[in-house]
């Protein structure tokens, strides 16, 4: 039997993934919300689900879609406990997007890798330094704990269970029901929004980036220039910007490099090597590795789901 757990404010979307996969694999699932009586969602629609929390008891897997957006009111004691019964009996506990976040404050992700939305790792972060958390992934298998990035990333990480607990046959059947791809390649990192970031004036390594946004193509350019134009020495260059970014300059110049190649790979159709060039990098061999780090999948393979015509 499958749990589904439903909380006050939940997104539409979200809360209709695991039963409509689990469902469609044939499973019992009941749905329970966090408190009696109609829930809302974001969609404006009010949900009555058809069990209590105690209705939960003996499932084999308890499933907590999306939540309420951080900062909102925490989750009712009841659903805690439920999960921490559910686990310390043998359940698998799972988190699906910002339900992570209803995991993280059972205790149940304490010294565990785990993940959720791409706009709420940060503060994810922030409130439970105990866990360990992944960015660029579309879901975590922690064993007896799952969790998964944003939205369609619920359906990657319930088909994943299938997959995991009964075999390809069933998670397949089910991918094909519901016309999705019974396994995506790549994470996360490919659809979160890297805006050019804002800079300070009369700051050095401010300077120095935006110098280096201005003049991505330049294959000339690389740290010692950076350096170079805001007076510095090469290491003193480095610590401070390392002080000021958390990373090092030649990560943070590769990576603002491969974000101008994503912006010409969804919006042009330039051949990869032009697109490479017109980034700062020699040629599309120069340019895939960097790439595939950065985002997760080959730029060819980013193209084809993004491009706009």
């Amino acid at each position: 039997m499958i749990g589904v757990i439903i909380g006050d404010g939940a997104p539409m979307l979200e809360v209709a993934v695991a039963p409509r996969v689990f469902g469609a694999a044939g499973f019992e699932v009941r749905t329970a919300g966090e408190r009696p009586g109609p829930l809302a969602t974001t969609a404006g629609i009010a949900l009555t689900p058809p069990s209590t929390l105690d209705a939960l008891d003996g499932a084999g897997t308890v499933i907590v879609p999306g939540w309420r957006p951080p900062g909102g009111p925490p989750p009712d004691p009841a659903v805690l406990d439920t999960l921490r019964h559910a686990h310390a009996g043998g359940a698998t506990v799972v988190g699906l997007c910002m339900g992570a976040f209803v995991l993280a404050e059972a205790g149940l992700l304490d010294g565990r890798r785990a993940t959720t939305h791409w706009r709420h790792l940060d503060d994810f972060a922030q409130t439970y330094p105990e866990v360990s958390v992944v960015g660029d992934v579309l879901y975590v298998d922690e064993g007896t704990i799952v969790t998964s990035a944003g939205s369609a990333a619920g359906l990657d990480a319930c088909l994943h269970l299938l997959r995991r607990d009964h075999g390809p046959a069933v998670a397949n059947a089910v991918a094909r029901a519901l016309v999705v791809a019974p396994q995506r390649a790549g994470g996360q990192a490919q659809f979160v929004e890297h805006p050019v970031p804002r800079l300070p004036a009369g700051d050095a390594i401010a300077d120095a980036m935006r110098f280096a946004l201005q003049r991505l193509p330049d294959p000339a350019l690389d740290v010692a220039a950076l350096a170079a134009e805001v007076h510095l020495s090469r290491r003193t260059f480095d610590r401070r910007f390392r002080e000021a970014t958390g990373c090092s300059p030649l990560q943070w110049l590769l990576t603002q490099r491969v974000l101008r190649a994503q912006h010409l790979l969804s919006t042009t159709g330039s051949p990869i090597d032009t697109v490479a060039r017109a980034s700062g990098f020699s040629d599309g061999v120069a340019l895939r590795p960097h790439f595939r780090r950065v985002v997760g999948v080959p730029p060819q393979s980013y193209r084809a789901s993004f491009r706009v015509s």
